[in-house]
């Protein structure tokens, strides 16, 4: 700077002109939810001035500068933070206008100047720079204007609405921010927590962030590409960076509009492992490549929330602090965009790559069922792409429904060993004409393996629904398909299962199945059990199994859901039992052959009544409608029994 140059500014006080008596109390305990975003919003601003300058450059309104810098320096000496950069800077009317008057906004003026690139702008210049006041006791800023002639300005303020004006020296154009830490924030003077901030909130932004000399930050943003530029490994290579340790994405969803909004980002399917949060999230919210928030419920819908990955958009409402997010139409409309572009990502899966997508199915799921469930428009996109384990098997040249003609061995081996998976409307034209609006499926292999195993056996074909979604989901796909009866394996058994044949009443006109139905009732003694007897059909048909009617087994789950309970076993429910099977013809002949004397029930009638009981608490033990604290009880009666049997046999 020219010391004889008579137009050197003269030092000057003066007050910051605000709608308020003090500002800096409301910033620090209103305006901001972290202390730490101080230099999110002050590295923003110089990547705002920077972007400022090359657009002014390129209308001829000042000088040209070199590429673009923020420069972090630390002194543990003197306990300051310094924040540079080499944009378009500012001259004393400038300062006095866009830092002493916080009303004002820098953006808002220069944007109405400079129409083309607005996306450049990210915010507020002077809110965004007095969120330095809340780490800082003293905050300095030099700044030397690029517009030929300007000369170098200091201001410097303590946190009072009182600040200082004054002549600076300054060799580039650009501004320095100099933070003189609180004695209780001294943590941001050291390097490895500036490093972590800005790899954090800074480091995609398109200018360089240096921590003293190094390069900190990645600097390119891949979702700002084009997909077309970008390869399989490019994405997920991101992800990587974004989530380490969580293994690979599934698949992914590139975002790119430019109207009605802007919005650019990938969208990731993760491998579901464990219970998602589908409250908060794990998508990052970005503004302009600066990264703003990691909770964006406000913006997608919920079922998508456990999707992982970057949504950057300009036109996303924030409030002055960025931190949070307000609700609007546009909002909604962002949400209902996103939602359709993954629909049309699923639906080009299911369509290109079948094998892939039922190999993937069962993270997808979750997503898909609760979208459908949640929002009318998701759910007639992805109407044909829900897909259910199957009992029927995939042959090569098979059903075309099938998702896999060739079984894929899925995670979790099924007991049934089905491994292929169809979609609804796949299954319905399987079926015979007589049982078209029938839809049997099966919640637990396991406990409700004996009447699975009874229906397949007859040649029948079962969906396995084993979610803990499908609760909830099979209403809603019978509330949808009106014509539809979504019956449970263990609902109820229809004439296909049972062998058609007459029985003999005896001299007391009962045939055997009265017989046994009268010694389950008298054995169990509990009204709210319903005995029905019939001959099952199949050489491994179980001597007896709980049947749960369907609408009262609903009523009961959706009881359990509403107190958040495990469904348990219902009071009211029927035991059903095989007249045929071996264990149960023993039983009746036990009975028939006792002796009841005049000092009470013989040995053979109190050992029926006992084998009676135990095929029914094994029944009930295969359905986990025991409680654990009857295990014990059921452990010592079997024992029991096996002693009394064996006596019997010696």
């Amino acid at each position: 700077m020219d010391p004889h140059n008579t137009s050197v500014l003269q030092a000057e006080q003066g007050q910051i002109q605000i709608h308020t008596e003090n500002i800096f109390p409301i910033i620090k305990k209103a305006v901001y939810s972290g202390h730490e975003v101080f230099l999110r919003e002050l590295v923003s601003n110089g990547v705002d001035a920077i972007s400022k300058r090359r657009m002014a450059a390129m209308a001829g309104d000042c000088l040209e500068g070199s590429e673009g810098l923020i420069s972090i320096r630390i002194n543990r000496e003197a306990n300051t933070l310094t924040i540079s950069d080499n944009g378009i800077g500012m001259d004393a009317d400038e300062v006095k206008r866009y830092i002493n008057q916080v009303a004002f906004s820098s953006a808002e003026d220069f944007l109405e100047k400079y129409k083309q690139e607005s996306d450049a702008i990210i915010g507020h210049f002077g809110l965004g720079f007095y969120s330095s006041f809340m780490v800082a006791k003293q905050v300095e800023m030099v700044s030397l204007s690029a517009k030929q002639g300007s000369e170098a300005v200091r201001w410097s303020c303590d946190g009072s609405p009182n600040f200082t004006l004054e002549a600076a020296e300054r060799n580039e154009p650009g501004t320095d921010v100099v933070l003189h830490l609180m004695d209780e924030e001294l943590e941001y003077i050291e390097p490895s927590r500036i490093r972590t901030l800005i790899t954090t909130y800074c480091d995609f932004m398109p200018v360089a962030v240096q921590l003293e000399g190094e390069t900190v930050n990645k600097r390119e943003a891949p979702w700002r590409k084009s997909p077309r530029d970008l390869s399989g490994d490019d994405y997920i290579q991101l992800y990587r960076y974004l989530y380490p340790f969580q293994g690979d994405p599934l698949l992914w969803v590139h975002l790119n509009t430019d109207y009605p909004y802007n919005l650019q980002g990938i969208l990731y399917f993760p491998k579901l492992g464990g219970r998602a949060d589908w409250e908060k999230g794990e998508i990052r919210l970005y503004c302009n490549q600066v990264f703003v928030s990691d909770s964006i419920k406000e913006v997608v819908p919920r079922y998508l929330l456990p999707l992982r990955g970057v949504i950057d958009s300009p036109d996303i409402p924030l409030n002055v602090s960025r931190s949070a997010l307000q609700t609007d139409r546009r909002v909604r409309s962002i949400g209902s965009f996103v939602a359709k572009k993954v629909g049309d990502r699923l639906k080009q899966l299911h369509s290109d790559e079948p094998r892939r997508y039922a190999e993937i199915w069962e993270s997808l799921a979750p997503f898909i069922k609760i979208g459908a469930m949640e929002d009318d428009k998701f759910a007639e996109q992805v109407a044909d792409l829900v897909l259910f384990g199957t009992t029927a098997r995939a042959q090569e040249g098979g059903e075309a429904e099938l998702a896999n003609p060739d079984p894929i061995p899925t995670d979790r081996q099924r007991a049934s060993g089905a491994s292929a998976y169809t979609t609804l409307a796949g299954y319905r034209g399987r079926l015979a004409a007589d049982n078209s609006q029938r839809i049997l499926y099966c919640t637990d292999e396991a406990g409700q393996a004996g009447p699975l195993s009874l229906w397949t056996s007859q040649g029948a074909e079962v969906l396995l629904a084993d979610t803990f979604i499908d609760s909830q989901f099979i209403p809603w796909l019978e509330m949808r398909h009106g014509e539809l009866k979504f019956q449970r394996v263990d609902a109820e058994l229809d004439d296909s299962l049972q062998e058609k044949e007459s029985e003999l009443a005896d001299a007391d006109g009962k045939d055997s199945s009265e017989k046994i139905r009268d010694l389950f009732k008298s054995a169990l003694a509990n009204d709210k059990i319903t005995i029905q007897v019939q001959a099952l059909k199949g050489e491994n048909s179980p001597a007896a199994l709980i049947l749960l009617p369907e609408q009262m087994r609903r009523i009961n789950d959706m009881g359990a859901l509403m107190e958040q309970r495990l469904p348990g076993l219902p009071d009211h429910h029927v035991l059903l039992v095989n007249r045929k099977h071996s264990l149960v013809e023993g039983v009746l002949k036990l009975s028939a052959g006792s002796v009841i004397t005049g000092s009470g029930i013989s040995p053979s009638q109190e050992l029926a009544n006992g084998l009676s009981r135990h095929l029914y608490e094994t029944a009930r033990l295969a359905v986990g409608g025991m409680e654990p604290n009857e295990l014990a009880g059921y452990q010592q009666r079997s024992c029991d029994l096996m002693g009394q049997l064996m006596e019997r046999g010696l």
